[in-house]
């Protein structure tokens, strides 16, 4: 594995963000709990995990819509970055997805659950509608990548071997945290539309993370370990409280002049990737 090539790639477009087509393997011996041995933290994870190969080609598909009507150069080349990020996104976490499924971990069972629900959204969504909820989602996700770069110790604990993986991903969607917004601005522009269907997806998002994580564990041959979950509210709500920490980048995507990229995260990815690049040179030559 040569995981420079991996982690420098070789241009695809005329803009930053560049795909990695990373190609991860997920050793057998891992165990099923590989979040600090933590049943919470690990099936909270995967919840999310088993909703990103549907979810990731349901925000291609909503900003490819409006592809060719782009007539800025630099954004339909950053938009080409985004489609292929978000395809190696979803490919790679299928096959963790896989690797779950090995340890008994049902994620089959919520993958086709997310595949019945997109696609009974996209029968009555329009198209504006859709692509706002993927700005909802991008916003969501860049929240958690950047809180995951700035704070390593979110996952303390982590197999090592899992942390390429989540490293990786969270530097890529911050890498192209603005893209699809940058598309609704350009070819929709509606605050209400923008706005309400965040308001709907942040219930959504809460909601099926939940029943998410209930699908995996009712699918599950061992217990339910209470005192996990206990730790698990304190860490998301409590000390350290990672979930209370969005609130002010939650709130500011309200604002009329928001804009994801008022944060300046590329010191953040810089980081980032060196720590990406460490690790998987450690883990190749132990392997």
């Amino acid at each position: 594995m040569n995981a420079k090539a991996r982690i420098y790639p070789r241009p695809t477009n005329k803009s930053d963000i560049q795909p990695r087509k990373m190609d991860f393997e997920f050793d057998e011996r891992i165990p099923r709990y590989w979040f600090a041995g933590d049943q919470f933290k690990t099936l909270l994870l995967s919840a999310l995990s088993c909703t990103f190969p549907e979810g990731e080609r349901f925000f291609v598909r909503s900003v490819r819509h409006y592809q060719r009507d782009i007539q800025d150069p630099v954004l339909r080349e950053q938009v080409k970055g985004f489609i292929g990020q978000e395809a190696h996104h979803g490919n790679e976490h299928e096959a963790f997805n896989a690797f779950l499924e090995s340890k008994g971990i049902p994620a089959s069972k919520v993958s086709e659950f997310v595949l019945r629900g997109l696609k009974w959204q996209a029968k009555r969504m329009s198209p504006a509608r859709q692509l706002a909820k993927t700005c909802a989602l991008e916003h969501f996700t860049a929240m958690l990548a950047e809180t995951i770069l700035e704070h390593p110790e979110m996952l303390e604990g982590m197999d090592e071997r899992m942390l390429p993986l989540w490293l990786w991903h969270a530097i890529e969607e911050s890498e192209h945290k603005a893209v699809a917004f940058d598309v609704y601005q350009d070819q929709v522009g509606s605050y209400w539309v923008r706005t309400s269907e965040m308001a709907v997806t942040t219930v959504e998002f809460i909601g099926f993370t939940i029943f998410h994580y209930i699908q995996l564990r009712q699918g599950m041959d061992d217990k339910r370990d209470l005192r996990s979950v206990m730790r698990g509210m304190n860490w998301l709500l409590g000390k350290p409280g990672w979930l209370r920490r969005l609130g002010r980048s939650y709130r500011a995507y309200y604002r009329r002049d928001f804009h994801p990229g008022k944060k300046d995260s590329r010191a953040l990815r810089e980081q980032g990737l060196a720590r990406l690049e460490a690790l998987m040179a450690r883990l190749e030559a132990a392997a």
